[in-house]
């Protein structure tokens, strides 16, 4: 069986070693590269093709953020940040930096060998190495022209008939729903319900760091709790959002396509109470969690949207709702806002 390659950007000769011997030791991996400086990986990257990169953020000359939007943008391989932990704040935040620039997930750095939390965290960061070298990226295309057929724009609510609105991401959501909810700006007038797959240690902080660069209140969902405009309400870790009767519910119940919080919860929760008034956004991300979801949404009248293959980092969740006729359009994500914003309130951003 052919291994998975992995490139090593680390600066600690110490770190580096823990980094190589763990992946190393599992039959899947092999390190096919290493560089001490974000500088000497981007030169190593113009002549190997490794299949996923472990980066580290903290380092000497352009760090792991600035090499990571480089790769992003050029010539897109999976990367998994590695960092050193630190006080929880501190590490939410460059969580949430590297997931905005385009890392697929961040894992804290393993201990040494002879640490209790060694085998947890070397097991863990393998496995998501293996995940993450498996996800096609899509090379953001220089034309962002929108690709849909014009019978679908049809919307059978006049502008500013829709009560809600509802979105899911995975993988490479996080900067994309900072594009997307800064477009809307703060006037916005909906409710927005948010399904955004995350590890569970990292959620609070990324609520917080949510609400500090979009122009909504940001806020984990409690159950009961009354939706209003204005004001974004993000699915809690492992559970379920559901709307019900006006109100917010949380429950516990299987996951859906693998995922708890799921986005098929959330929208055909939006199909059953509130009908044609549903409005559901499909943004990048692995699998297909969202697309029968965001069928039942058009199949009762609602309007539906799916980030385009253009611009998603990973076209499997949207990909999954164009096939199975879930997708009223299909727009690279600098249009959907707009898009929304029309059929909200009956005006462009």
């Amino acid at each position: 069986m052919k291994k998975i390659r992995v490139m090593i950007v680390e600066d600690s000769a110490v770190v580096s070693a823990l980094l190589e011997y763990s992946i190393g030791r599992d039959p899947r991996l092999e390190v096919c590269a290493m560089a001490v400086t974000a500088e000497d990986a981007l030169r190593t990257l113009e002549y190997l093709s490794p299949d996923v990169i472990a980066m580290d953020i903290r380092l000497p000359g352009m760090d792991g953020l600035e090499a990571t939007r480089r790769i992003m943008s050029k010539r897109p391989i999976p990367i998994v940040v590695v960092a050193a932990s630190t006080e929880s704040g501190k590490w939410n935040a460059i969580a949430m930096e590297a997931l905005r620039a385009g890392a697929l997930t961040v894992l804290e750095k393993p201990v040494g060998t002879s640490n209790a939390a060694y085998g947890r965290l070397a097991e863990r960061l393998c496995t998501q190495l293996v995940i993450m070298s498996q996800v096609k990226l899509v090379k953001q295309h220089g034309s962002h022209e929108a690709r849909f057929a014009a019978a679908l724009r049809y919307s059978s609510q006049p502008p500013g008939g829709y009560k809600m609105l509802g979105i899911a991401a995975s993988t490479g959501g996080p900067a994309a729903l900072v594009q997307l909810l800064g477009a809307l700006g703060e006037a916005f007038p909906l409710p927005i319900l948010l399904v955004q797959h995350m590890t569970a240690n990292f959620l609070p902080g990324f609520a917080s760091w949510l609400g500090g660069v979009c122009p909504f209140s940001v806020t984990v969902a409690d159950d009961g709790c009354l939706p209003v405009g204005r004001t974004l309400y993000m699915a809690p870790a492992e559970r379920h959002l559901r709307l019900e009767s006006g109100r917010l519910r949380l429950d516990a119940g299987d996951p859906i396509s693998f995922q708890r919080p799921s986005g098929t919860v959330l929208f055909q929760s939006m199909a059953q109470h509130l009908g044609a008034d549903a409005l559901g956004v499909l943004l990048t991300g692995m699998g297909n969690d969202g697309a029968s979801g965001l069928l039942d949404i058009r199949r009762s009248g609602g309007y539906t949207i799916a980030e385009d293959e253009s611009t998603a980092v990973v076209y499997g969740m949207p990909g999954a709702a164009v096939r199975i006729g879930a997708v009223c359009e299909s727009l690279p994500l600098p249009s959907i806002a707009s898009r929304v914003l029309e059929l909200a309130t009956g005006r462009n951003s």
